[in-house]
């Protein structure tokens, strides 16, 4: 027990600190090169922020443990849209712009639905792999496109890559550095889903369980972090526009790569969660829309329903 949770806690460790880095070096390399401030913020960044996701879910698939995946998924967009929104409501409300709810949040909602639709018959084959990842090229595109046409998102985004850029030695020392972050992310994904599986098996619990609560809320920590600094700024629309990527890269760009790296049926039955997933999606989005932010009570709310899902799961 002791060496599995000593496992989970490493793997959250390496992970976190690897993928930090990982984005930091990415940022810094893509700048050099002369690519759009636009492309940095929207994918690099993006796809950075979510490889914890992507790392433990392309593990735990290759490792024939699919459902610890699709647990992970499942779990973190849930964990995403109330943990995380709801704690940010609490420090401060989470204003919103109606542009980025009906575009980003169209987006979400959207490769949120496709995911569910394919796990709703508890399989993933090869072939729903390879549409959730052309999905995420359209809704990358899309993505991109709205930035560049959106004069405050696009300064926003400016804004964020232009901290990121600090000093740098050379490209070739920022390229090492992101060899070694990678590795250091690899190893924490591997790490954190070998734990899991054991405590999976000491204490009798399912794999899916175990991908759908600890280690969902662990690959969330970044998220959370982000969140809760940017409620303290009252930047609510960093927030809104975090939560929404992660989300969406978690459906397709981590379910698409997942379902091709181990293509398999799941064991669990994922639909009470699935629901859970899609029913928390539209309780955030309904109160972002409500006076375009989500006030602590409705933060309060979306806590509450983090916690019965995982009182259901039980």
């Amino acid at each position: 027990m002791l060496i599995a949770l000593a496992l989970l806690v490493l793997g959250l460790v390496l992970l976190t600190i690897g993928a930090d880095r990982l984005v930091l070096s990415a940022a810094r390399v893509s700048t050099r090169l002369g690519l759009s401030p636009i492309l940095i913020g929207a994918l690099v960044i993006g796809v950075g922020t979510s490889a914890p996701e992507l790392l433990v879910s392309v593990v735990a698939a290759v490792r024939g443990t699919l459902d610890l995946a699709v647990g992970n998924i499942v779990g973190s967009n849930v964990a995403n849209l109330s943990l995380v929104v709801g704690s940010a409501a609490l420090i401060s409300p989470v204003v919103s712009r109606v542009e980025t709810l009906r575009r980003e949040g169209g987006l979400m909602l959207a490769g949120t639905l496709l995911f569910a639709a394919f796990a709703w018959d508890h399989r993933f084959s090869w072939w729903e792999g390879l549409v959730l990842l052309a999905g995420m090229g359209v809704a990358g595109w899309l993505v991109i496109r709205w930035a560049r046409a959106d004069r405050r998102g696009a300064a926003q985004i400016e804004a964020e890559v232009a901290e990121m850029e600090g000093p740098i030695r050379s490209v070739p020392f920022e390229i090492v550095i992101g060899v070694i972050s990678i590795a250091a992310t690899l190893a924490g994904a591997e790490l954190l889903v070998r734990g899991a599986k054991t405590l999976a098996d000491l204490l009798d619990l399912s794999d899916g369980f175990v991908g759908l609560t600890i280690v969902a809320v662990g690959t969330s920590l970044p998220e959370l972090a982000t969140a809760l600094a940017a409620a303290r700024r009252r930047e609510g629309d960093l927030v809104v526009g975090n939560v929404l990527g992660s989300n969406m890269f978690n459906s397709l760009l981590v379910g698409g790569s997942a379902a091709l790296a181990g293509p398999a049926a799941l064991v669990g039955d994922f639909r009470f969660p699935l629901v859970a997933m899609i029913v928390v999606s539209v309780l955030a989005g309904a109160f972002a829309r409500s006076g375009q932010r989500v006030v602590r009570l409705e933060g309060i709310l979306l806590l509450a329903a983090f916690a019965a899902l995982v009182v259901g799961l039980l």
